[in-house]
């Protein structure tokens, strides 16, 4: 799925700046599918108003630069709907928290604890995050969704819960602990 899919769905729930489109690729309800730069939305969608999937106009503003709103077109919905059909790429999983749990022997006990506290509270925050999207949901889809999303972190938390202590474990001795003497 590349960017100029992702701002067709954004666009299939309703019209959008180039800014909202990146806010929600990258904040909101579109970040956990595909990740999209400045850079690559706004070519992305010049090349769509050019290929008449979407429209554009100008809104001008009180106090503040005129702001440009893209809506999807008939055609538009018809090529998003399209690009669902063609084979899907495998799920892309990057985590600087697995880098950090790789190297979990090379750095201080209470640096190990300290980062997964701060990965629970960020599981914990996602998990808020979903219970709200849950209650703002307007897609059929966006229950399964979000629940697979809820699902996935519940087991993530779980996980480091059960098994944190193991990472402590392997984590060098804080300087001028007891265990360091």
């Amino acid at each position: 799925m590349n960017v100029r899919t992702i701002c067709l769905a954004i666009l299939y729930d309703g019209e959008a700046t180039g800014y909202e489109i990146r806010k929600l690729s990258v904040e909101g309800e579109y970040s956990y599918f595909v990740d999209a730069s400045f850079g690559s939305i706004y070519p992305a969608l010049a090349r769509l108003e050019t290929e008449g999937l979407v429209t554009s106009r100008v809104e001008q503003q009180d106090g503040r630069p005129a702001k440009k709103i893209y809506a999807i077109t008939a055609a538009g919905r018809s090529a998003f709907i399209a690009s669902l059909f063609e084979d899907l790429g495998e799920d892309e999983f990057r985590s600087e928290f697995l880098l950090f749990a790789r190297f979990a022997s090379e750095l201080p006990a209470s640096l190990v604890e300290a980062r997964l506290d701060e990965r629970l509270a960020q599981i914990d925050k996602t998990l808020a995050d979903f219970d709200r999207l849950g209650e703002e949901h307007t897609h059929p889809g966006d229950a399964w969704v979000i629940n697979f999303g809820r699902s996935c972190m519940v087991s993530t938390r779980d996980y480091i819960q059960a098994h944190r202590g193991e990472l402590i474990a392997m984590a060098r001795p804080d300087i001028g602990s007891a265990a360091a003497e």
